[in-house]
Protein backbone atom coordinates (compact mmCIF):
# COMPACT_ATOMS: atom_id res chain seq x y z
CA UNK A 1 0.00 0.00 0.00
CA UNK A 2 1.50 3.47 -0.87
CA UNK A 3 0.79 6.17 1.20
CA UNK A 4 0.82 9.83 0.21
CA UNK A 5 2.49 12.21 2.69
CA UNK A 6 -0.24 14.65 3.77
CA UNK A 7 0.11 17.64 4.73
CA UNK A 8 -2.09 20.28 7.03
CA UNK A 9 -3.48 23.36 4.95
CA UNK A 10 -3.39 25.52 8.09
CA UNK A 11 0.09 24.48 10.20
CA UNK A 12 1.94 22.95 6.91
CA UNK A 13 3.03 19.78 9.29
CA UNK A 14 3.00 16.81 7.77
CA UNK A 15 0.10 14.76 8.97
CA UNK A 16 0.44 11.28 10.26
CA UNK A 17 -1.04 8.36 8.44
CA UNK A 18 -4.19 6.38 9.61
CA UNK A 19 -5.11 3.46 8.76
CA UNK A 20 -8.86 4.77 8.99
CA UNK A 21 -7.99 6.64 5.67
CA UNK A 22 -7.41 4.17 2.89
CA UNK A 23 -10.60 4.88 1.49
CA UNK A 24 -10.85 8.69 1.83
CA UNK A 25 -7.01 9.87 2.07
CA UNK A 26 -8.06 12.65 -0.47
CA UNK A 27 -10.05 14.35 1.95
CA UNK A 28 -7.50 14.40 4.62
CA UNK A 29 -6.44 18.44 4.84
CA UNK A 30 -5.59 18.94 8.96
CA UNK A 31 -3.65 17.51 11.29
CA UNK A 32 -5.97 18.37 14.25
CA UNK A 33 -9.75 19.23 15.05
CA UNK A 34 -7.78 22.61 16.18
CA UNK A 35 -6.38 23.13 12.64
CA UNK A 36 -9.68 22.65 10.73
CA UNK A 37 -11.72 25.23 13.49
CA UNK A 38 -9.24 27.88 12.32
CA UNK A 39 -9.27 27.49 8.65
CA UNK A 40 -6.91 30.03 6.91
CA UNK A 41 -7.44 33.31 6.84
CA UNK A 42 -6.91 36.47 5.21
CA UNK A 43 -4.38 37.16 7.99
CA UNK A 44 -2.59 33.88 7.26
CA UNK A 45 -1.81 35.46 3.45
CA UNK A 46 -1.17 38.00 4.82
CA UNK A 47 2.07 36.92 7.07
CA UNK A 48 3.07 34.68 3.48
CA UNK A 49 2.93 38.05 1.82
CA UNK A 50 5.08 39.91 4.76
CA UNK A 51 8.03 37.20 4.56
CA UNK A 52 8.10 37.02 1.12
CA UNK A 53 8.28 40.82 1.02
CA UNK A 54 11.14 40.90 3.68
CA UNK A 55 12.98 38.41 1.31
CA UNK A 56 12.58 40.20 -1.87
CA UNK A 57 14.04 43.22 -0.34
CA UNK A 58 17.34 41.63 0.72
CA UNK A 59 19.78 39.88 -1.25
CA UNK A 60 19.44 36.36 -3.16
CA UNK A 61 21.54 34.77 -0.83
CA UNK A 62 20.26 36.48 2.35
CA UNK A 63 18.02 35.13 5.17
CA UNK A 64 15.39 36.60 7.86
CA UNK A 65 14.76 35.62 11.53
CA UNK A 66 11.22 35.01 11.92
CA UNK A 67 10.78 37.42 14.80
CA UNK A 68 11.57 39.89 12.24
CA UNK A 69 8.05 39.27 10.37
CA UNK A 70 6.39 38.80 14.17
CA UNK A 71 7.87 42.70 14.92
CA UNK A 72 6.63 43.77 11.81
CA UNK A 73 2.91 42.65 12.11
CA UNK A 74 3.28 43.94 16.18
CA UNK A 75 1.17 46.87 16.36
CA UNK A 76 1.24 47.25 19.86
CA UNK A 77 4.76 45.98 20.36
CA UNK A 78 3.73 42.30 21.34
CA UNK A 79 5.36 40.17 18.54
CA UNK A 80 6.05 37.23 20.85
CA UNK A 81 2.35 36.02 20.78
CA UNK A 82 2.63 36.57 16.88
CA UNK A 83 5.75 33.84 16.12
CA UNK A 84 3.34 30.43 16.12
CA UNK A 85 1.31 31.94 12.99
CA UNK A 86 4.94 33.01 11.66
CA UNK A 87 6.26 29.46 11.40
CA UNK A 88 2.76 28.21 10.33
CA UNK A 89 2.95 30.59 7.33
CA UNK A 90 6.69 29.44 7.15
CA UNK A 91 5.60 25.81 6.96
CA UNK A 92 3.03 26.04 3.77
CA UNK A 93 5.64 28.56 1.89
CA UNK A 94 8.22 25.89 2.45
CA UNK A 95 5.67 22.96 1.89
CA UNK A 96 4.98 25.26 -1.66
CA UNK A 97 8.16 25.46 -3.12
CA UNK A 98 8.74 29.41 -2.43
CA UNK A 99 10.96 29.34 0.44
CA UNK A 100 13.72 27.67 2.14
CA UNK A 101 13.89 26.78 6.14
CA UNK A 102 17.33 26.90 7.47
CA UNK A 103 19.69 26.37 10.51
CA UNK A 104 23.09 26.86 10.24
CA UNK A 105 22.32 27.91 5.97
CA UNK A 106 21.18 24.69 5.39
CA UNK A 107 17.87 23.62 4.32
CA UNK A 108 15.95 21.65 7.34
CA UNK A 109 13.03 19.63 7.72
CA UNK A 110 10.24 22.07 9.36
CA UNK A 111 8.94 18.91 11.39
CA UNK A 112 11.99 18.08 13.09
CA UNK A 113 13.88 21.16 13.48
CA UNK A 114 14.78 21.60 17.17
CA UNK A 115 15.82 25.37 17.96
CA UNK A 116 15.83 28.89 16.38
CA UNK A 117 15.51 29.01 12.43
CA UNK A 118 15.96 31.30 9.61
CA UNK A 119 13.98 32.03 6.33
CA UNK A 120 15.39 32.77 2.30
CA UNK A 121 13.68 32.44 -0.70
CA UNK A 122 14.28 29.43 -2.38
CA UNK A 123 17.33 29.23 -4.19
CA UNK A 124 16.73 28.19 -8.24
CA UNK A 125 18.39 25.75 -9.58
CA UNK A 126 19.67 24.31 -6.08
CA UNK A 127 17.90 20.81 -4.70
CA UNK A 128 17.20 21.45 -1.12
Amino acid sequence: MIHIERVCAVCGRSIAWHRKWTRDAESVNYCSDACRKRGLSARDRHIEQIILDLLEQRAAEASICPSEVARRLAADGDWRVLMEPVRMAARRLQRAGRIDITQQGRPVDPDTAKGPVRLRLRQVGVLA
